[in-house]
C-alpha cells in the first residue's frame, strides 16, 4: 500500500468512526439468538464459542440498561406450521425429533422448536438465563436468519428513533451476518461487537469481520463501546 493509499484509508476510517459513534438517544443494542438451543452443552446445534461471549454481552447489556440505551433480543424458532427451508433441508436439527431415535447434528432433534412438540432442556429456544430479557424488553421471534424480515424489529427501532445499532450474538456467519447486512441496507449505522459474536470457525469469524468492515459495519470491542456509551451525551 502506498503512502497515499494509507492516508486515504485512514481518512475513510475516521469518517466511519465519526458517523457510527453511538449517541445514547439514537442507539439500540441487538442481542441475536443467544438461546439454549445454540449455547447449552449437548444441544444438537451447540456453538461452544458462544458461551465464551456471554460475559461480554452481559456487560454491554448492563451498560445499556444503565445509560438508557434500549436492548432488544431475537430468537430463532422453528415450527411445523411454517415448513420453510430452515427446517428442510438446511436445518434438519430443528425438525421434530423421532421417538427412540438418535438426536444431534444432521438429525431431527427439535432444536429451537416451538409449539406442542417443542424441544426441552438443551434444545430449548429460550434465551440463556444469564442474559434474560427484562419484561419491558422486546424479544423478536423469527423463522428465518434475517431478523428484520417479516418481524416488528424495524418498526420497534424506528419508533424509538434509533439510527445506530450495536449487534451481538450467534451465529456470526448466519443469523448475525444476515441481520447486519439487512440493517445496513436499511441505512442503520451498524457496529458489530467483535468479542460479542461467535461461530464455530475462527477463519469464518475473521472473514465476516473483513466483509463487514469494508462495506457494512464498524467493528468495536465491548470495552470500547462501554467507554463510548459512558462518555456519550
Amino acid at each position: 500500500m502506498t503512502a497515499h493509499q494509507t492516508q486515504e484509508s485512514q481518512l475513510r476510517q475516521r469518517n466511519i468512526d465519526a458517523t457510527h459513534r453511538c449517541p445514547r438517544d439514537r442507539t439500540a443494542l441487538l442481542v441475536v439468538d443467544m438461546q439454549r438451543g445454540f449455547l447449552d452443552p449437548g444441544a444438537s446445534l451447540e456453538v461452544p464459542q458462544g458461551r465464551a461471549i456471554i460475559p461480554a454481552v452481559r456487560r454491554l447489556i448492563q451498560c445499556c440498561r444503565t445509560v438508557g440505551v434500549p436492548v432488544l433480543f431475537t430468537q430463532f424458532v422453528y415450527t411445523t406450521a411454517v415448513p420453510c427451508l430452515r427446517g428442510n433441508p438446511f436445518g434438519v436439527e430443528h425438525l421434530p425429533a423421532h421417538d427412540g431415535q438418535l438426536r444431534g447434528f444432521g438429525r431431527p432433534s427439535s432444536n429451537c422448536l416451538v409449539g406442542p412438540k417443542a424441544g426441552r432442556d438443551a434444545e430449548s429456544a429460550e434465551i440463556v438465563p444469564d442474559l434474560s430479557p427484562l419484561p419491558k424488553e422486546l424479544v423478536v421471534a423469527s423463522h428465518v436468519y434475517d431478523k428484520f424480515l417479516d418481524t416488528p424489529l424495524d418498526l420497534a427501532l424506528r419508533a424509538r428513533q434509533v439510527t445506530h445499532l450495536m449487534v451481538t450474538g450467534v451465529v456470526t456467519d448466519i443469523c448475525v451476518n444476515c441481520t447486519v447486512l439487512s440493517a445496513a441496507n436499511r441505512n442503520y449505522h451498524v457496529t458489530v461487537v467483535t468479542d460479542g459474536v461467535a461461530t464455530l470457525s475462527d477463519e469464518i469469524q475473521a472473514a465476516c469481520f473483513d466483509i463487514w468492515r469494508r462495506k457494512f459495519a464498524r467493528l468495536r470491542t465491548t470495552r470500547q463501546l462501554v467507554r463510548e456509551l459512558n462518555r456519550a451525551q
